[in-house]
C-alpha cells in the first residue's frame, strides 16, 4: 500500500526512476481499487454498461491517469528508455506487450541519464 501512496504523492512527477516493485504494486493496488468501485458502482446502479464504467470507477480512472502515465515513464526511466516509449501504447496489442516487457524488465545498474539507481545499488565500476 505504500507504493501506491508514494505514487499518488508523486501525482504528476515524470523524472526520475521507479523501481519493479513501485510499479506493480501500484498496479496491482489500481486494480483492486477499480474492481471494488466497480462493484460499488453496479450495487448502486451508476454503471454504464456500454461503456464498461460507473460513477465512482470512472472518477477514479480520471483521477489516476496522470500518476499512471507518470509512474509508467519512470519505469521507462529505470530501463533507460525515453518516456515517449509510452506512446507505443497506441499500438493494439503489439503495444501493451512491448510495455509489459518494459515493465518487467531489472532495473538498469547505477545511475543512467535520469538519475540514479532507486535500488540504490551501485552499477559496475562505481
Amino acid at each position: 500500500m505504500n507504493w501506491y501512496l508514494k505514487v499518488l504523492k508523486n501525482y504528476a512527477t515524470f523524472e526520475g526512476r521507479a523501481r519493479r516493485r513501485e510499479y506493480w504494486f501500484f498496479a496491482l493496488f489500481y486494480v483492486l481499487v477499480f474492481i471494488v468501485l466497480l462493484l460499488v458502482d453496479g450495487v448502486t446502479g451508476t454503471i454504464n454498461k456500454e461503456a464498461g464504467l460507473g460513477l465512482l470507477s470512472g472518477l477514479y480512472v480520471l483521477a489516476t491517469v496522470i500518476p499512471s502515465f507518470a509512474v509508467t515513464v519512470r519505469r521507462l526511466h529505470d530501463t533507460n528508455r525515453s518516456g515517449w516509449w509510452l506512446l507505443i501504447g497506441f499500438i493494439p496489442v503489439v503495444g501493451d506487450i512491448v510495455l509489459m516487457v518494459f515493465a518487467c524488465l531489472d532495473s538498469q545498474p547505477g545511475a543512467n541519464r535520469f538519475g540514479p539507481n532507486p535500488k540504490g545499488v551501485p552499477g559496475p565500476g562505481t
